[in-house]
């Protein structure tokens, strides 16, 4: 069942937000390409989730092994942090969860990493369009299928693919919750009615090739089938009578 969240709830999740887009832009900052590595990211934003007096809401989720998901290349998602330095011309997505108060905060971001192709710099332009595509979607009346399809109408007119395997999903009292899939592909008109106070994080997922992602033997990374690379954002939102808010932003 979903819960719909009162101003008091959002205001919390709003809370929780800011650490995780503080965290995230920090984190960014920090790369040194050829220095900083993963786990150094990792270890940073456990630092500052710290120093906000919240946790990570990845740690230890379903086993999970670290403060975030870091993911480079052609890591599509759920990246363990590696001792790895990061190099001039990768990308890397940064992903984390923040509980602050007991309510929780999710988002993502893919950053370049020094100087990078023209092909990384369009497939990051284009997977952060997606995100505000289906942000646009977002309002009390239409359907999860609303976003889904604006997401996927403009991956796929840009010549790109959205993975199939992973979706966006409610967040609130805790990091998954009703309703549990938000896609980013699908029909218009269909799915879950918007509601006011419907919190969910919608976050493409877009790879240069195949939609197609492999599982690692760590059970965790998820990679391009193909090798090509993938890219991530994700925002958290709150959508009420009054327009839509994103949570995730300082």
């Amino acid at each position: 069942m979903i819960e719909y969240k009162s101003k008091e709830n959002i205001a919390k999740m709003r809370a929780a937000g800011r650490v995780v887009a503080r965290s995230l832009r920090i984190m960014s900052e920090s790369i040194v390409p050829g220095k900083t590595s993963p786990a150094d990211l990792d270890a940073l934003a456990a630092r500052i989730v710290a120093e906000a007096g919240g946790v990570p809401s990845f740690l230890n989720y379903r086993g999970f092994p670290a403060n975030t998901c870091i993911s480079v290349n052609n890591v599509v998602v759920h990246g363990i942090p590696t001792a790895t330095p990061l190099e001039e011309g990768d990308i890397v997505s940064l992903d984390m969860g923040v509980e602050l108060d007991g309510w929780h905060a999710d988002g993502a971001w893919t950053y370049p990493v020094g100087t990078v192709s023209q092909d990384a710099k369009r497939l990051l332009n284009v997977t952060r369009e997606a995100l505000f595509q289906g942000i646009s979607k977002a309002k009390v009346g239409n359907r999860i299928g609303d976003i889904a399809h604006a997401v996927q109408k403009y991956v796929e007119s840009n010549g790109y693919s959205v993975v199939r395997d992973l979706v966006g999903h409610g967040i609130g009292r805790h990091l998954h919750e009703e309703p549990s899939s938000v896609p980013n592909f699908g029909r218009a008109g269909e799915g879950e009615l918007i509601k006011s106070g419907l919190t969910i994080c919608i976050e493409p997922m877009v790879n240069q090739g195949t939609y197609k992602v492999v599982t690692l033997p760590d059970k965790w990374t998820l990679v391009t089938e193909d090798g090509k690379l993938s890219a991530h954002f994700e925002h958290a939102i709150a959508i009420t009578r009054d327009g839509v808010e994103i949570l995730t932003v300082e």
